[in-house]
This record gives structure tokens, C-alpha cells and sequence, in this order.
């Protein structure tokens, strides 16, 4: 619990450091009020989207400090040019290394517009590093920054890999972000892990895959401010939608498999500003897929005995009560209800606010022989927790209480609990 908490302070220690306000030169003249206002709106804007501004040069805040269970402490360098450096040119990267694996991880590439006014890319990189087992992203979120990623505190279970990609990003309209990616995978899990195959077992393998990701906000607005475009309204429902093949034979990839995800995002703001937030989430893997490329339904609960041990922080959008690596499906379905209050205002600086919570899950799995070394439960019945969060309490600190409750409910009561801190931070 200490040291879950130690980590957490020195984030926020980071992220208070560097999100202090740069100093404005006063100064009488109205235009020159007006060009540093606007210097200070792009350096928040910035910031707000995880980079930190040094001349040409934007320092990427997620490669600073993480930590995990596996790296123990990983720390970093990365970032990207910016606009100063060329409007129609990039180079990116970052290195990190994790203490506890004693290894350094690294990535590098770059990218070249060809077309400004649907901010069109091609983009090369090469990566070695690690991913969480299980989990499933979507190429377009990597536009979108989260300061702090709870979760990644308590994920153990990392399978190594090394990329080489090709993508092209595309602004269809103000309202449809699409990406389409080309890799080709090394893939080699750090824990036991066997494939079974047609009689064939695999530790380690290849994958040759094309994702396409599509983002569709219908209801945001956008404006056109100093010649950019910029969203005015964050407008809901939002739909994302992904496609992933996996092709076998092709570049000595192994497997041949498909996958489609989906999340849809509604929010509904009351009239008395609290407001309701509603998320679904599903994704489908058909054919010959490794269980580093199945679903996990997002667990964010420790094995350890009791509920102070497994005292942590809680997720945005985790369950709480679910232990890492209980349940891996080909399909999942997941719903989270949320219901945020507004802040209670007991003084100018104290406002806390409560968050209502309700999750469940559904998944199944076909062929489960074929995953050996690691064992898990499927999510054939629905899965259920409910809880609650006080946020803001203190620096943005808050508490969390789940509890696990119906089909998959545990013999020991105290185990259905999770009681956790919450950290909340607004640029």
C-alpha cells in the first residue's frame, strides 16, 4: 500500500512541476497582451495533450516515470518535433528502462504530411518494448493523452515485443479520424507460455497484421481558430471501431486470425449539472489468436489475501474487484454505468464529488487447450460489481469501494471487496 502511495505522490509531484504556469511579461500594449495570451492558450493546449514544449522539440510526460509490477520503476526520455522544427516533416522516439527487468526499451520513427488540410501521414517506426497480455487498444486513442493510467501500477502479466510499422493517419472529416496500420511482429511473452497448434507448440512467434481504426464524434463541433481547427464541443456519442488481420505465411508470420473491436461513449449532462456516463465495449477474435492478442475485460485487483494488502489505485474504467489474469476471453462484451454528482461545494478550495459506479461482463472462449502454462476462467455467465468514489478529497487524491457481487460472487466475503485510493487531475 506504501509504495503504491509513494509512486503515486512523486507522479504528482512531476505533474504539479510541470504544469506551473510559464511567466507572461506584462505589458501595456493590447497587442501584445493578446500575442501572449494566445502564446500562454497554445502552451496549455499543449501540455493538456501530454507534450511539454521545448523549442522544436515536444517532451512526450508519459515516458517521465511509470511503474508496474513486472519493470518495477520505468523511466524515460521521448517526444516528438514540432511544428518549428517542420510542418510537413517528424521524428519521434523515446527510450526507457525498467529497474526491476534491468532493460532498456526503445522505440523510433518518424512521419511526412502529404496533405495538410486532412492532416494526412505516412509513418515508419521501430519498436522493441513490452505490452500488457490480454489488452486491446485502439490506434486512434494515441491522440488522445491520459496524464495518469492507474492500472498500469498492477499489470504483471507483459509479453516483449519488437515492431516494425507502417501507418497512415487520415482526417476523413472534422468528425472521422481513421488510421491504417501495416507491422510485423516478435512476439515472446516473459512468463510460461505454450500456443498449441496442430500438434505444434509455440513460446515464441510471428505475426504479420493490418489494422484500420475508424473515430466517429457526430455531435462534436469544431471552429476554425488561428487557422486550425479545433474542437469547440466534445459531443457525445462517440464510436470507435477496429479491424485487425493477422495473415499467416506473410513475412513468416505464424497465425492467421481477425479481430473487430468496438466502444461507443454516450454522456448525458442533467440539468442540475450532474452528469451520466455510459460505456460499452466488445471485440471479437476469430481463428488461429495467441492469448496475447485475446481480451482480458480490463481487471484491476491484486492476489493477495487480504483488503488492505490489495489497497491500490483504482482505474477510470477497470473492474475493481476482478483479479489480474481470472478471466481471458476470444469475446467479451462490457458495460460501465457511471454517475457523477455535482462537487459538493463545502469551501472555495474543498469540493469533493461522488461517483456512483455499476460494471458487468460477458465473454466466452473457444479451443481454451490450446493456451497452456497459464490458467484463467472464461466469463460464460455475466460478471457484476457495483461501488462508489469520493473524489477530490485532498491534491486530488479520493477513495474508491467496489464490491463483486451475482455469478461470479467468492466464497470469502472480504475477497468480493476492493477498497482503493482514486487520483483525479485536471491542466
Amino acid at each position: 500500500m506504501l509504495k503504491h502511495l509513494l509512486v503515486v505522490i512523486l507522479m504528482v509531484l512531476v505533474t504539479s512541476s510541470l504544469a506551473q504556469e510559464p511567466p507572461v511579461v506584462k505589458s501595456k500594449n493590447p497587442e501584445r497582451v493578446a500575442q501572449d495570451s494566445i502564446k500562454k492558450a497554445e502552451f496549455f493546449k499543449t501540455l493538456g495533450n501530454g507534450y511539454f514544449p521545448i523549442g522544436f522539440f515536444d517532451l512526450d510526460l508519459r515516458y517521465l516515470i511509470k511503474f508496474n509490477q513486472y519493470e518495477g520503476f520505468r523511466t524515460g526520455l521521448g517526444g516528438v518535433t514540432n511544428e518549428r522544427f517542420s510542418e510537413r516533416y517528424r521524428i519521434e522516439g523515446y527510450g526507457v528502462y525498467g529497474f526491476k527487468d534491468k532493460r532498456y526499451k526503445f522505440s523510433i520513427g518518424g512521419g511526412f504530411r502529404i496533405n495538410k488540410t486532412s492532416n494526412t501521414w505516412i509513418n515508419l517506426s521501430y519498436t522493441d518494448d513490452l505490452q500488457e497480455t490480454g489488452s486491446s487498444s485502439f490506434l486512434t486513442d494515441k491522440r488522445f493523452f491520459t496524464f495518469f493510467e492507474p492500472r498500469l501500477l498492477n499489470i504483471d502479466l507483459f509479453h516483449r515485443h519488437i515492431t516494425k510499422s507502417i501507418s497512415l493517419e487520415h482526417k476523413i472529416s472534422h468528425h472521422l479520424l481513421s488510421e491504417t496500420q501495416l507491422t510485423s511482429n516478435k512476439i515472446n511473452p516473459t512468463y510460461d507460455y505454450n500456443f498449441v497448434l496442430d500438434d505444434r507448440s509455440f513460446n515464441t512467434f510471428d505475426l504479420s497484421m493490418a489494422r484500420v481504426s475508424l473515430q466517429w464524434s457526430p455531435f462534436s463541433n469544431y471552429d476554425l481558430i488561428n487557422d486550425r481547427v479545433v474542437e469547440t464541443k466534445d459531443g457525445f456519442p462517440k464510436f470507435t471501431l477496429q479491424f485487425t488481420q493477422s495473415f499467416k505465411n506473410v513475412l513468416g508470420s505464424n497465425f492467421n486470425f481477425s479481430k473487430v473491436d468496438f466502444r461507443a461513449i454516450q454522456q448525458f449532462i442533467h440539468k442540475n449539472q450532474d452528469v451520466t456516463k455510459i460505456t460499452l465495449v466488445g471485440g471479437l477474435a476469430m481463428g488461429e489468436t495467441p492469448l496475447t492478442h485475446l481480451y482480458h475485460a480490463y481487471p484491476n485487483n491484486i492476489t493477495k489475501e487480504t483488503i488492505l494488502q490489495r489497497f491500490s489505485v483504482a482505474g477510470f474504467n477497470s473492474f475493481e474487484t476482478m483479479y489480474f489474469n481470472e478471466f481471458f476471453s476470444d469475446r467479451f462484451s462490457t458495460l460501465q454505468l457511471k454517475h457523477f454528482f455535482r462537487p459538493f461545494k463545502v469551501s472555495e478550495w474543498f469540493k469533493p464529488q461522488l461517483v456512483l459506479i455499476s460494471r458487468f461482463a460477458v465473454g466466452n472462449m473457444d479451443n481454451i487447450e490450446r493456451h497452456q502454462g497459464v490458467t484463467f476462467n472464461t466469463l460464460e455467465k455475466i460478471y457484476s460489481e457495483a461501488g462508489l468514489e469520493i473524489n477530490k478529497l485532498l491534491f486530488g487524491f479520493g477513495l474508491s469501494f467496489a464490491y463483486r457481487y451475482g455469478a461470479y460472487y467468492l466464497p470469502n466475503f472480504e475477497d468480493n471487496i476492493a477498497f482503493k485510493f482514486t487520483f483525479n487531475i485536471s491542466l
